[in-house]
């Protein structure tokens, strides 16, 4: 009698399985230097849209992921994105994320139970104070 235990057979490697075909991940991405940096801007410039008005409560199931904390963090960042980047992007992408970002911020007044004081809102130090 031997004192090793039997050991199992190797399971088959997925991907030197016949007929399974291994992911192309090269394929699967797109090398960053092809992308233009107006798209880079403005796709994180719509996340940071998108994340700040869940917080705000603005989506589906609003109350339950309403948290200003975090909202005026997102509004702050994307007032500082889209200020400085709004002459090398040019106004047809500024214009609609200058708006949005407008509407993030009276969003975030209405939702504050104290409202800050015009200009002191959360990236109205980039934008000017807003006014609804």
């Amino acid at each position: 009698m031997s004192d090793q235990t039997p050991q199992q057979p190797d399971a088959p490697d997925a991907a030197s399985a016949p007929g399974a075909a291994s992911p192309d991940f090269d394929a699967m991405t797109r090398d960053i230097a092809e992308v233009p940096a107006v798209e880079v801007i403005t796709t994180v410039a719509v996340h940071l849209m998108s994340s700040a008005a869940v917080n705000l409560g603005l989506a589906e199931g609003g109350e339950t992921h309403k948290d200003l904390d975090e909202a005026r963090k997102l509004i702050q960042a994307l007032a500082g994105l889209v200020t400085a980047s709004a002459t090398e992007i040019g106004s047809y992408h500024a214009a609609p994320l200058r708006d949005g970002l407008k509407s993030l911020q009276l969003a975030f007044r209405e939702a504050s139970v104290v409202p800050d004081e015009p200009g002191q809102g959360p990236g109205e130090k980039f934008t000017g104070p807003v006014y609804g």
